[in-house]
């Protein structure tokens, strides 16, 4: 019925919906940047500018782990615009909107999606929602408690030589930890792509193990890109990464079957 309905609805009124949608995200996100834009110091003070501290969390597990403790990050925020501060305080705002709304802007994608599926097909996805805010939300927490400062502590005690000072702009600072965090979020995305390819049936399970070398070497190298250029922080990058491929090649597997079973009903 609801594929029927789908059907029989003017282009007009599909772009309606669609521009709905869209309102309800836009205003979510900027509730919640009102929100952050408000409580903009203690922020900045107690989320951001606290990853260069090297009392994080990350850094005693590094030091009682692998006995390599981290220095103290000596680094001179400054803004050196007009407009500076207001500018990254704004791009703050709404990524943060953005992160925290995240749940209720996919489940708005997701209802414009579903009433053109199957009914199998809406079965198969029953929870989706949850199960895609909970592999977002890890992934943030991945790039806020692990790459993001481990990423500070290294470009911020980087120096070519002690007579040139790290005095970086609150606008980089904020922009390299901010798009960290949110990149590492969409890449922890990574199953539900698989799942979507591989219902389009443009992946297949063999297909995915077949190349799964060509993958250890692609997140080993995207692992480099995003994480200081030490051996032990990129292979705790990678381990999670790895390990949303092998979930990847499990759900692959799951829906072949599952559509095997249905030719075969």
């Amino acid at each position: 019925m609801a594929e029927d309905k789908q059907e029989n609805m003017p282009f007009l009124a599909h772009l309606e919906e669609l521009r709905w949608r869209l309102v309800k995200s836009v205003i979510a996100i900027l509730i919640f940047a009102i929100l952050i834009f408000i409580f903009t110091e203690w922020i900045t003070e107690n989320v951001f500018l606290n990853l260069a501290n090297e009392d994080f969390p990350i850094f005693h597990f590094f030091c009682s782990l692998f006995n390599i403790c981290a220095e103290k990050i000596n680094i001179d925020f400054q803004s050196v615009e007009m407009t500076g501060q207001f500018s990254i305080n704004l791009m703050m705002a709404i990524m943060g909107g953005v992160v925290v709304a995240f749940p209720w802007i996919f489940y708005q994608i997701w209802g414009f999606v579903k009433p053109g599926l199957k009914q199998n097909e809406i079965q198969s996805a029953r929870g989706i929602v949850f199960f895609v805010s909970i592999l977002f939300f890890l992934g943030v927490a991945f790039g806020y408690f692990v790459i993001a400062p481990l990423t500070v502590q290294f470009f911020g005690n980087w120096t070519m030589s002690d007579q040139i000072n790290n005095a970086f702009t609150i606008n980089s600072y904020l922009r390299t930890v901010v798009s960290t965090v949110f990149f590492t979020g969409l890449l922890f995305l990574l199953p539900v792509i698989i799942q979507i390819f591989s219902k389009l049936g443009i992946v297949t399970a063999a297909w995915l193990k077949k190349y799964r070398k060509h993958a250890f070497v692609v997140v080993l190298i995207l692992a480099a890109i995003i994480t200081p250029p030490d051996l032990i922080t990129q292979v705790i990058v990678s381990i999670p990464i790895l390990l949303l491929y092998e979930l990847g090649i499990r759900i692959a597997l799951r829906i072949e079957k599952r559509r095997m079973q249905d030719e075969m009903a």
